[in-house]
């Protein structure tokens, strides 16, 4: 670390340090004992690794240092630092900047603005600008104290603001400007914006070289990474112009090149395996055929999707009312902050039981991030509303979970709860059935028990149904017939394909919780060969942090076998068995036992797989790993990690080399997709190993794997779009057409900017399906945060998609803004008024009329920023664009 200290640093030394470089130590000894030996992964001495506690103190003391305290001394009395006065931005105000305008002019101090990164500074010079306040910006607190300026902005990441008497600086920061309006806390922007499920399933990050694309014109080729191409055109400077390019290769060799600004064509093919998709020959109508057979039958499909969704919309359900005082006090009970996926996931449940229509309503969200609680608050409207609740789970244990977390969170209420389940007995099991008969138990729990003819409610409104295709085929017919007048939330982690199409077409209402809880970090994945000196490393480092472990062995016959072992290999270890073929009451009581932290090492069967939440329990071994599933991998990873200590995962195999193809692949899928909220990624990973089926039902699912999962989907939701607005679909035309810009200049992330080319496809995908400018000023700051300063390159990107949605509502189709001459085309019948073009073209002696589809400008503008936003301007003097019965012909 110190090697990389500038020689201004300072080194802060927080709290007591001796015990943590002792624990450090020892910790750090005992693993090289157990891995020293090892012949797979020879390990070096920990003295040529670390510094020892006096060779820390001793380059320390190379630096100013300065040590933190546990206690704060009173600071009342000092008088360096005061408060300043309210000046909050007043939004939908002539002058929203009036207060801090006239703290500026009235204090005799200077003013300094802090933003929170470099990409929000970028935004709030905007947005100073546009009220006539135009602060230079500063590098650091020297370079304005040594400069003449009365007001300038920074950035720094502070939330209070303050004035420095001793430096006559008042420091500003944009978490007091925007206190007071809708955009209150503007810490962690990106963080606080919900999830765009389009986005999260379109996204191109994990594209690896070799993998299948589908372009919506051209069809299924291999991704073979970004390419710079020189196109002839020249840079002011003289240089030439570059543009990065998508290298596609087709069938025969044959090679594509796709402009990065036009890679909303592109989509990730998922149907088969990449070794097995169909590539298309360029050019031989192939493509074309393939997708006029998807058509007729996506064509027949959503008149189906619209009769079943007309079907439902017809249904009379009923609509709940609430005391928002009791709900609210009830929320504050939840012993986290929600994310702000969870609030808006919380908000849709809602706002669907306040309606008449009966809910159908799919929450997806990885394990771990809250989903319970979406439920909890939905069966509370419910209870509240004089109804029942049925909480159905597919696993006792899961099943067992839920019931505890109810009861816990209904305790302060007069509400009953009641399980049925393995772990209840007839006699407890009696009483529940009569009690939902005759109206005393509020809520149940239970799992397919549930479903049984002998089972009536007395008034049932909400059924919640956790993990739904963990289901067979008759339990999911009951859950239908269930389905028909009363409220249904579905919870489910990794989304089945299917369920995700339903839901993506309307047939369900679909939120997606996919922002992890705060503090909750990625859990750390290995994939190990299985031996004695990984096992005991791994459960020894985290016994010794006080936590717990799981230890997955899935054959049930060895198991007894396998802790003989362990509590050879472990004697400080306590160890618990657990697995579906143990009686149920002794089940129970091995896991409320681990539960209590009375065993630290569980040895178990995928009996944990669902809904286990030990937060104390953060690592878990899995032996044979390469015979699970994709998202049963997922699954059970994601029984650690659930608090904000750091979690592992060993994912144990025989031996690395003699692994099948596809077990290779499904871990080394799980290994990449460490990310939190990783679980659609692989849902969609798991699409490629498996394949799909159709999303109405298993037949024809071919010509889903002709054209692609995403593809099909797209042209679903357009045909049902036409279809509901009373349009015959034409589903032949280019999919998601969208304005062409071309302002003659290179438009990319330059390779020396972003090095990384999974971010940079990512960046450039979601700049291409962006469809409002809010989106792309959250990706502007998102870049500038994470890589700096734009270059001009980067620039021209941003004002290009900037451009291309801002044009898009005029109806223009092209624009080719050359240095020397500006050309708008627009579609036939553009949604302008003929007035507002004729008035443009007479106060504008430089804009003509180029045949009736044209608009030429004859200015000659050398950069190409001037040149977009000379196109702006012309389009926002058209004036509003009108609805379709206003079109005309130009």
């Amino acid at each position: 670390m110190f090697d990389y200290l500038g020689k201004n640093a300072t080194v802060v030394l927080h709290g007591d340090l001796e015990p943590a470089f002792q624990r450090f130590w020892q910790d750090t000894k005992d693993r090289y004992r157990l891995v020293k030996d090892a012949p797979d992964r020879p390990a070096l001495p920990p003295e040529s690794l670390f510094l020892s506690a006096e060779q820390f103190y001793s380059r320390a003391n190379d630096y100013p240092q300065l040590a933190l305290r546990g206690t704060v001394e009173d600071v009342a009395d000092n008088a360096q630092f005061q408060k300043l006065s309210e000046m909050a931005v007043v939004r939908g105000a002539e002058d929203p900047l009036a207060g801090f305008k006239r703290h500026a002019k009235n204090t005799a101090h200077r003013v300094l603005v802090l933003a929170e990164s470099d990409g929000r500074r970028e935004s709030l010079l905007d947005f100073l600008r546009a009220s006539n306040v135009s602060p230079p910006a500063f590098d650091s607190l020297e370079d304005f104290q040594t400069s003449a300026e009365k007001i300038g902005i920074a950035t720094a990441a502070l939330n209070t603001g303050f004035s420095w008497l001793e430096e006559s600086i008042d420091f500003v920061t944009e978490t007091e400007l925007f206190a007071a309006g809708p955009t209150t806390r503007r810490r962690n922007k990106r963080q606080e914006q919900v999830s765009d499920v389009e986005a999260l399933i379109k996204d191109l990050s994990e594209l690896r070289i070799g993998d299948p694309v589908v372009h919506s014109a051209h069809g299924i080729g291999r991704y073979q990474g970004l390419i710079n191409l020189d196109l002839g055109e020249k840079n002011p400077d003289g240089s030439p112009a570059v543009q990065e390019f998508l290298h596609l290769e087709y069938a025969d060799k044959a090679t594509l090149y796709v402009p990065v600004s036009q890679l909303h064509q592109i989509s990730r093919y998922t149907g088969v395996s990449a070794e097995e998709a169909p590539l298309h020959r360029l050019g031989s109508g192939q493509w074309e055929k393939a997708k006029r057979k998807a058509a007729e039958q996506i064509r027949d499909s959503a008149a189906e999707l619209l009769n079943i969704y007309a079907r439902r919309a017809a249904r009379e359900g009923h609509a709940f009312r609430y005391s928002p005082g009791d709900y609210e006090v009830f929320a504050n009970d939840f012993g986290f902050d929600e994310t702000p996926d969870q609030r808006a996931a919380i908000h849709a449940v809602i706002q669907d039981m306040i309606s008449p229509r009966p809910m159908d309503r799919l929450v997806c969200g990885d394990v771990g991030f809250g989903k319970t609680e979406v439920a909890l608050r939905a069966a509370f409207i419910a209870i509240t509303g004089g109804k029942q609740v049925a909480l159905l789970a597919p696993t006792t244990l899961l099943a067992e979970q839920h019931y505890q977390t109810l009861v816990d969170r209904f305790a302060k209420w007069p509400v009953r709860v009641a399980e049925m389940s393995r772990f209840r007995s007839a006699k407890e099991i009696t009483a529940a059935i009569k009690g939902l008969a005759d109206g005393t138990v509020d809520i149940v729990v239970g799992t397919h028990k549930l479903l049984s003819q002998d089972v009536k409610f007395k008034q049932l409104g909400l059924l919640i149904i956790d993990e739904e295709h963990r289901f067979g085929v008759r339990h999911k017919e009951s859950m239908k017939a269930m389905r028909a007048e009363i409220d249904v939330l579905t919870l489910t982690a990794t989304p089945i394909p299917r369920t995700l199409g339903m839901a993506l077409e309307g047939l369900r209402d679909l939120s997606v919780i996919a922002t992890a809880p705060q503090r909750r970090l990625a859990i750390k994945t290995f994939v190990r060969t299985e031996g004695n000196g990984v096992i005991r490393e791994a459960v020894l480092r985290e016994l010794k942090r006080g936590g717990q472990v799981y230890f997955l062995h899935n054959e049930v016959d060895t198991i007894q076998n396998r802790r003989e072992k362990l509590e050879l290999l472990l004697p400080e270890a306590r160890i618990a068995v657990a697995h579906g073929q143990m009686p149920e009451r002794e089940l129970e009581r091995v896991m409320k036992d681990f539960v209590a932290q009375r065993f630290n090492v569980l040895l178990c069967s995928t009996i944990i797989e669902t809904g286990i939440d030990v937060p104390s329990a953060n690592t878990i071994l899995m032996s044979r790993a390469d015979k699970f599933g994709l998202a049963q991998l997922h699954q059970l990873r994601g029984r650690v990690g659930r608090s904000h200590h750091q979690a592992y995962a060993y994912l144990m195999v025989p031996d690395l080399e003699g692994l099948t193809k596809q077990a290779s692949q499904r871990l080394d899928a799980i290994q990449q997709m460490e990310e939190l909220g990783s679980g659609f990624y692989l849902a969609m990973h798991d699409l490629e190993i498996r394949g799909t089926g159709e999303v109405l039902g298993e037949n024809q699912s071919g010509n889903m794997l002709e054209i692609g999962f995403q593809l099909y989907n797209e042209m679903l939701s357009e045909a049902v779009a036409s279809l509901k607005a009373g349009h015959e679909p034409d589903l032949l035309s280019p999919l998601g057409a969208t304005t062409e810009i071309n302002l003659h200049a290179p438009a990319l992330l330059p390779n020396d900017f972003c090095g990384d080319v999974h971010l940079r496809l990512s960046f450039y995908k979601k700049l291409a399906t962006a469809k409002k400018t809010e989106q792309i000023d959250a990706l502007l700051e998102e870049i500038v945060d994470r890589f700096g300063k734009l270059p001009t390159q980067a620039q021209t990107l941003i004002d290009v998609h900037r451009l291309r949605v801002i044009a898009k509502p005029y109806g223009v189709v092209k624009v080719d803004a050359s240095p020397a001459a500006i050309t708008i085309t627009f579609k036939k019948d553009p949604p302008i008024e003929a007035m507002a073009i004729i008035h443009l073209i007479q106060k504008n002696k430089h804009i003509k009329l180029a045949g009736n589809d044209k608009l030429r400008i004859e200015r000659a503008l050398p950069d190409a920023k001037d040149r977009a936003q000379m196109v702006r301007d012309v389009l926002r003097s058209l004036g509003q664009p009108q609805k379709e019965e206003a079109m005309l012909t130009l």
